[in-house]
């Protein structure tokens, strides 16, 4: 709404600079959480045929470069920290929202694959009762919390970053012991995880590498904060950057040790929750359980939380006409909250739990994730060095060479994903184009706006 421009006029409303740079860098922390890569250790080992700590490495050096791409970005556009903010302004405005199209599946699948790994490490401790029950009672406990209104606190969410940190450290400093214990010092320290002559495979590392990405899923949401930072054009950049080193270095740790205590990835019980097997190798029946303790509840506390942000996604849509108002708009008038939106997220998160597997899920959720990552790199470039901007000194390692090596290695994740991932996640993208080409006659007019500010 416009303000009056005499001078007797309150300021218009900001949000004040009071955020440091440790205090997002722990933000940062507490979005992606310390135990990423455990739901992923089986499968990327198998994929990588032994080697899921080189491919945690790898995907870490696309994040950081990605990721300072998105600090560059954020230092002109902080109020609204998304993909779909900067492709459209760094490129077009279409290709903004195909890149938030891609950025809403991936908003859709989090509370999915909470819901099929709490599931699958729940059964792990009662494997009497059926997977699918398990799943049901995940997705209508999040659904049943939600429609109550109550979300995850960031009070709760530091907590269990605390706990979860205490389990992890036992775990490394148990798994330390042990090797030293069994095989000394040369049991602790091997190049055998990063590089096995007999088991390495360049097409193996790339196909585990477009999996293990998933573990740096959620630094982008550093940037959301620009405007709540001391210094936002350096504290932004540098924050994005180290949460993406801190997840690479501390989660490859967690995985380098747990190839030594396990080395052969043909022997897992179950290879989904293999993590849990390692744990119990370590400490016995207590860490076992410990480890299945964090997991449940950080399933339960993320999934709650983006079924959350995904059904205010969907009211925003609605009441912005991106989609039908009357359904996706809708507030429950005694509590207030998008009732719609709400239970349909739990039905699809149940149903798509039935039918997709965890590395099913991820890899959609990646198939989005990078090409918005490609996005956000090709619009770094066109903005800081094809621009024609008279207050900005260009300069080609960082404003040409950074973002394009940024893209190429996410473009080379990407391309690296199973086809049956590249099969669905099109379908989604064509869907995005002809819904885009319709609404906006031809691409004649502006595309609709997708606000991720809220979720």
């Amino acid at each position: 709404m416009e303000r009056s421009t005499l001078q007797s006029a309150p300021a218009q409303p900001h949000l004040r600079r009071v955020l440091s740079l440790w205090d997002l860098i722990l933000y940062g922390i507490i979005l992606i959480m310390p135990i990423a890569p455990i739901p992923l250790f089986g499968l990327v080992q198998q994929l990588s045929l032994g080697h899921a700590v080189t491919t945690i490495l790898i995907a870490m050096v696309a994040m950081v470069l990605t990721a300072f791409s998105y600090g560059r970005m954020a230092s002109l556009y902080p109020s609204a920290g998304s993909a779909y903010t900067y492709v459209g302004r760094g490129l077009n405005p279409h290709l903004g929202f195909l890149a938030g199209w891609a950025m809403f599946l991936d908003y859709l699948l989090v509370p999915l694959i909470c819901t099929i790994y709490g599931s699958l490490t729940v059964q792990r401790l009662v494997p009497e009762v059926p997977y699918a029950v398990w799943a049901a009672v995940f997705a209508g406990s999040m659904t049943a919390v939600n429609l109550q209104g109550i979300r995850t606190t960031s009070r709760a969410n530091l907590a269990l970053l605390v706990v979860m940190c205490v389990v992890v450290i036992a775990f490394m400093v148990g798994a330390v012991h042990l090797l030293f214990r069994q095989q000394g010092w040369h049991g602790v320290f091997s190049t055998r995880p990063f590089y096995n002559p007999g088991t390495f495979h360049w097409s193996s590392i790339a196909t585990a590498t477009a999996l293990a990405a998933l573990v740096y899923g959620g630094f982008d949401g550093v940037t959301t904060l620009a405007e709540e930072v001391e210094n936002p054009r350096r504290n932004v950049l540098l924050a994005t950057v180290l949460v993406c080193v801190f997840t690479g270095v501390f989660g490859g740790l967690q995985i380098y040790l747990a190839q030594r205590v396990w080395p052969d990835y043909t022997t897992f019980p179950n290879v989904e929750t293999a993590f849990m097997d390692v744990s119990r190798v370590v400490g016995g029946a207590l860490l076992f359980k410990a480890m299945a303790g964090i997991l449940i509840l950080a399933n339960l506390g993320a999934g709650m939380s983006a079924q959350a942000g995904v059904s205010r996604l969907l009211f925003g849509m609605g009441r912005d006409n991106v989609l039908p108002r009357s359904l996706f708009a809708y507030l429950d008038p005694k509590r207030n909250l998008p009732l719609y939106n709400i239970l349909l997220v739990g039905i699809l998160t149940f149903m798509g739990a039935l039918f997709l597997n965890y590395e099913q899920a991820a890899d959609l959720i990646n198939f989005g994730a990078f090409l918005a990552f490609m996005g956000v790199n090709l619009a770094t470039v066109r903005t800081f060095y094809f621009s024609k901007s008279s207050n900005h000194q260009r300069h080609l390692l960082t404003d040409a060479i950074v973002p394009v090596i940024g893209f190429v290695f996410c473009f080379a994740i990407w391309f690296s994903l199973p086809q049956s991932a590249k099969i669905v996640g099109g379908f989604w993208l064509l869907g995005g184009i002809a819904y885009d080409a319709v609404k906006t006659r031809g691409f004649q007019l502006s595309p609709a706006a997708i606000d991720f500010s809220e979720p």
